[in-house]
């Protein structure tokens, strides 16, 4: 007797061709980038026509979404793992970096330039809120910073972001600033832009993260 939730051979085939159709578009985005990324030149590869295709990926949209929601997916259980591991805020920092230096495509669909035309629907959102959740929390954890700024009394009034989280002021704004400084290094790291530098991205990046984590002035 089947399991209760068991998938049909029909879903286990569904589930199958739509792995492929999204291994294939991570394929093309890596060769190309998103905003080339075609349904019907996927489809051609795998031997489909178009309108087979658009059976199981309604629009362009509607696969990019998927690809998005992976990607998220991908590392909101990467911090998470880390988390649960025992990583403080440093050690989420390196984890995200080593996420993002696995496969560079898959960080820059997420955290790069925006795809001209498309608009991602509400739940990506929310597993974004995921993984800012995992450095919430190694925020908050850290010992408290007396010295208060007046961006602190300014997230004390704007933290709709982070309502569901009990972090006072001072990691709101210590969240943002992990978030924003170590995601400009690792924008031009992977773009290149250190290229021809001289510069040790990995100790440009430890450099920074040891700023983030030095009290506040």
């Amino acid at each position: 007797m089947a399991e209760t939730g068991a998938k049909t051979p029909r879903e286990r085939y569904r589930a199958q061709v739509r792995a492929e159709i999204t291994e294939r578009a991570w394929e093309q985005i890596a060769t190309a980038g998103a905003s080339a990324l075609s349904l019907n030149a996927i489809a051609k590869q795998m031997g489909m026509s178009g309108p087979a295709l658009y059976r199981y990926f309604a629009s362009r949209d509607d696969l990019i979404t998927e690809l998005v929601r992976e990607a998220y997916r991908s590392l909101a259980e990467t911090l998470r793992a880390a988390a649960e591991s025992g990583a403080d805020l440093a050690g989420l920092a390196h984890a995200l970096r080593g996420w993002a230096l696995a496969d560079p495509q898959r960080y820059f669909l997420v955290y790069g330039t925006p795809i001209p035309g498309y608009h991602a629907p509400a739940d990506t959102t929310a597993i974004s809120s995921e993984i800012m959740t995992t450095v919430l929390d190694a925020c908050a954890a850290l010992a408290p910073d007396d010295a208060a700024t007046p961006f602190d009394a300014y997230l004390a009034d704007h933290r709709d972001w982070a309502a569901d989280h009990p972090a006072p002021p001072e990691a709101l704004h210590r969240v943002l600033t992990f978030w924003t400084r170590l995601h400009g290094v690792l924008s031009l790291e992977l773009a290149g832009h250190f290229t021809g530098m001289g510069l040790d991205p990995a100790q440009l990046f430890a450099a920074e993260l040891n700023g983030l984590l030095a009290p506040r002035p």
